[in-house]
């Protein structure tokens, strides 16, 4: 199991750095929960792939920066 979360969080930070998508298009585009890519990404990335989590913690602080324009 832990090999199947290891997977979607590297899947899920491809995605986010490919195409800019924040955690709510993220979430609906693979079918789970905000709460579930949120913690992939922030908690459960940097333990297995300290380089795609760099990149994807970029992607995501620019997202939370720019919440305000795009209304949330």
């Amino acid at each position: 199991m832990a090999d199947t979360i290891e997977k979607r969080a590297c899947q899920l930070a491809v995605y986010i750095i490919e195409t800019g998508a924040t955690v709510r298009s993220a979430a609906q585009h693979f079918g789970i929960s905000k709460s579930t890519v949120h913690k992939d990404l922030s908690k459960r990335l940097q333990h297995y792939n300290m380089h795609l989590y760099r990149q994807v913690r970029t992607v995501l602080d620019k997202n939370k920066a720019q919440r305000h324009i795009r209304g949330g």
